[in-house]
């Protein structure tokens, strides 16, 4: 068979799975009584992860390099990256909801690049020459990696916010994921805890706000406290922001040893080991937001989720970095990519 007809066999066959196993993940969270679908959803990334590994194993072994040089081959390392992690989340934490939120990222970028990319961004082409270097496995992979862990982390974090609904859950201690938690009651005002009950005694007390006559009138009434979450969904969110925190925790050090491996190259290809590209200017920016999440996690004790509205800002910064910045500039990147 002629590797390209075999390369594009893999990329549709890991495009249908990935849809089969969204929707296998979709019906199995709406109807949990329906047996084997998560069996079947995990089945289905496994499959995907082989498919992807084997597409570009295949571009490796006909180009002779590693395929990492163009658009349609970083998005596949992405998916390849992301079915990995999933697989390890997914058998951290034991919950379908990992595969209800990383089935559609996954199977959405598979689309793209089997689908909607021109035949020529798919082909694989002779490297310019300052992609000739062993630094394009060493930088690339590891940034691609770092982007698919940090991504899964993230989605794990805006699954927490779902789940949730918004409201200020306190994990206690669920970064070493000793499953002890407790819910903050917050009023419509915005208080960390609800005000008392209003009674005749208080309302008509004349130390209960200001005093017109005898009637006294609250400056500001309690209002009724957001609903609680029910035991297991407080079980949920902890495992989510447990596992979160892990991945996001595996993600970061990739993330580092990738931009300092790209220092070094840049310095070898160029002679300046920071030039401030737009790459470079969001790879830091990705950087920091992680550094932040991780330091307000560590040192300060955040939990819950003001963390993960934190980590959900970096998923859309992750994107911006990996292809926003080629979309809308061009820099000393963007050869690879689109420009």
């Amino acid at each position: 068979m002629d590797l390209v007809v075999f390369q594009n066999w893999l990329d549709n066959t890991s495009f249908a799975v990935l849809l089969a196993t969204m929707l296998a993940y979709w019906v199995g969270a709406a109807f949990p009584e329906i047996p084997y679908l998560w069996p079947l959803g995990t089945a289905g990334f496994a499959v995907a992860n082989l498919c992807t590994a084997a597409l570009l194993g295949s571009r490796w072994i006909d180009a002779g390099y590693f395929p990492l040089s163009n658009l349609y081959e970083s998005l596949f390392f992405l998916v390849w990256g992301i079915t990995t992690i999933h697989l390890i989340a997914e058998n951290m934490s034991r919950s379908r909801l990992v595969g209800v939120c990383t089935a559609p990222v996954a199977m959405s970028i598979t689309a793209f690049a089997a689908l909607s990319l021109p035949a020529q961004m798919q082909s694989a082409e002779p490297l310019v020459p300052a992609l000739k270097s062993n630094w394009l496995m060493m930088h690339v992979s590891v940034m691609m990696l770092s982007y698919a862990t940090l991504m899964v982390g993230s989605l794990l974090s805006i699954a927490f916010l779902i789940v949730t609904r918004g409201q200020n859950v306190e994990l206690r201690g669920s970064s070493i994921g000793n499953g002890s938690y407790r819910q903050v009651k917050i009023n419509r005002l915005g208080d960390s805890s609800v005000s008392p009950a209003i009674t005749p005694n208080t309302l008509f007390s004349s130390n209960s706000g200001n005093v017109q006559g005898n009637v006294a009138v609250l400056e500001r009434p309690a209002l009724a406290p957001e609903t609680p979450l029910s035991p297991e969904r407080l079980s949920l969110a902890d495992t989510l922001d447990n596992i979160s925190y892990r991945i996001i925790g595996l993600g970061f050090p990739l993330l580092t040893i990738g931009i300092i491996a790209g220092a070094v190259w840049a310095n070898e290809a160029w002679g300046s080991y920071w030039s401030w590209d737009p790459k470079e200017t969001w790879a830091l920016i990705t950087w920091l937001v992680f550094a932040a999440y991780l330091h307000a996690r560590i040192t300060k004790g955040w939990q819950g989720r003001r963390p993960a509205i934190l980590a959900a800002s970096g998923f859309f910064v992750i994107w911006i970095c990996y292809l926003g910045v080629n979309l809308l500039g061009k820099g000393l990147h963007s050869y690879g990519w689109f420009f």
